[in-house]
């Protein structure tokens, strides 16, 4: 039960702390700098979540033709320099690397 508590109370903070930064839009202006800064948030924290998994599976670096999600996150990096369309770039890599856990598996 405390469990239950703790994710509730966790969940209301977290909805509070974003309820009071959109109420105060149009209130406070964010300076120019600040706003640049932070068009570079989204590809920063993508890029802290998705790093780990493909060069490291498992915690151990892992560079070699072996690493099946370096793999499949190379052709995903390649659909998405192409392509520009996020969806499609996620749909192949997750397409590419259960291909190759297959091919590997026979």
């Amino acid at each position: 039960m405390s469990v239950w508590l703790i994710m509730l109370g966790m969940g209301i903070v977290t909805y509070l702390s974003r309820l009071s930064l959109i109420a105060s839009i149009g209130r406070i202006s964010v300076p120019p700098v600040m706003q640049r800064a932070l068009r570079f948030v989204p590809p920063a924290v993508l890029t802290a979540i998705i790093f780990p998994e493909l060069l490291r599976p498992g915690g151990n670096l892992d560079l070699s033709l072996g690493n099946l999600r370096l793999a499949a996150g190379i052709v995903a990096v390649v659909v998405a320099w192409r392509s520009k369309n996020v969806l499609l770039t996620i749909a192949v890599g997750m397409a590419a690397l259960w291909i190759l856990m297959a091919l590997t598996l026979r």
